[in-house]
Formats: C-alpha cells, structure tokens, sequence
C-alpha cells in the first residue's frame, strides 16, 4: 500500500526530509516504524515516540490503509 510519512526534529535530521511517500507492506505504525528505523538508522525508539495516522493520535498497533498519512512524533524539548 501507498502511505505519506512525515518526520520532525531527530527523525526529520536522521532521514534529511521531512516528508515522502513510500510502498510498504507494513500492517501497523510499529511495522511500519521498524521498517524504516532499520532503512535509515533511527536513533529512537518506538516507545519515545508519538504516532499519529491522519492528523489524530493512534495506537502503534493501528491497522494502517491506503493513502493514510503517518507522523512518528519524537519528544521535543524547548527553552
């Protein structure tokens, strides 16, 4: 299936984008994560992260669809 990722602050760094589009055979966000934490050498793991699946929050064990849009959050901090 066709999905949009998009990546913020470590994640986007670690990818160099903030957004693409991929083919994957992925089932969840978890699958999904591990995919492309082992493709691009993601530093964090899933359990520091947020997931959310078409602007809304979401469970790591979601079922993901055709053309949804995922966005793994990491902890931000600020000053």
């Amino acid at each position: 299936m066709k999905l949009s990722i998009e990546y913020f602050a470590l994640l986007k760094d670690q990818r160099g984008c903030s957004s693409e589009t991929l083919e994957t055979n992925a089932a969840t966000p978890r699958d999904l994560y591990t995919q492309l934490a082992e493709q691009h050498a993601f530093s964090l793991p899933p359990e520091s992260l947020k997931v959310a699946i078409n602007e809304e929050f979401a469970d790591w064990s979601h079922s993901l669809s055709e053309g949804d849009t995922v966005v793994f959050i990491p902890p931000v901090a600020g000053g």
